[in-house]
């Protein structure tokens, strides 16, 4: 479905990805694993047509992403939720979510996209008529996940979509991805926290400073010598110092 083949990747010219090569098949789940500033956002941004690789080959289910714009590539079935994306405050829950169907062409209706989207969080089902800036932070995250499935996508990359979140919402997200991967969807998501990873993952990339270090298993990481080490320090490293990452991304919609 996505493939990855030695992306380098130049941010205000510092070498961000150096060599970088990953994949996801159709309904897999799959991580990136890494510390802050290891440049995980710049892969997915450069995945989404933010950025123009140095070298490499991006594909999707068989076509070149190099050059096309991110509207098009999410035409072609790639959904993106940024890990700053949140609900746009003047328009209600219902409205965000729908936001993707109004403008985005898909095989299935728009009212299935948006069925689909309230059933992996039905919690926020009940804040249909709730503007964007009554929710809290849990909530935004799950109505930016909602909003990039109802662009009814074969593929969703999400951003740290745990990050900054209490303890208590972060279950509700872990059932949200198994709820999406159940439909049918692949995931790949980029995560600076390993015990955000749920066992149902299939497998696991770590990258550190710009380089994909280990590949496989989730459980196979903890027996990597190197892996191992980058892993256990993901969830308390948020100062480690790496490639300069891009800022956030705007949510895509058409």
């Amino acid at each position: 479905m996505l493939s990855v083949q030695k992306l380098n990747v130049d941010v205000e010219g510092s070498r961000v990805l150096r060599g970088v090569s990953f994949e996801v098949k159709p309904g897999e789940l799959v991580y990136l694993v890494g510390r802050n500033g290891a440049g995980k956002t710049t892969a997915f941004r450069t995945i989404m047509g933010f950025r123009e690789p140095a070298a490499g080959s991006i594909t999707f289910e068989g076509i070149d992403l190099i050059g096309l714009r991110p509207y098009r590539v999410a035409r072609l079935g790639a959904g993106f939720s940024p890990e700053e994306s949140a609900a746009v405050g003047e328009l209600t829950v219902a409205e965000n979510i729908a936001l993707p169907t109004w403008v985005n062409p898909s095989r299935s209706s728009a009212a299935a996209r948006i069925e689909e989207a309230y059933r992996v969080f039905p919690q926020i089902e009940r804040y249909r008529a709730r503007g964007g800036h009554a929710l809290s932070g849990g909530e935004r995250k799950m109505v930016s996940i909602a909003r990039a499935l109802a662009l009814g996508p074969k593929l969703l990359l999400l951003d740290e979509p745990t990050e900054g979140l209490s303890p208590v919402v972060v279950p509700s997200i872990i059932q949200g991805l198994a709820n999406i991967r159940a439909f049918g969807h692949a995931l790949f998501i980029a995560e600076s926290n390993i015990h955000h990873l749920p066992e149902f993952a299939d497998r696991l990339y770590v990258i550190e400073r710009g380089e994909i270090i280990f590949a496989g298993r989730p459980e196979a990481a903890s027996q990597d010598p190197i892996g191992a080490r980058v892993v256990a320090g993901t969830a308390r490293s948020p100062g480690a110092a790496g490639p300069i990452e891009e800022g956030p991304a705007d949510v895509i919609y058409v």
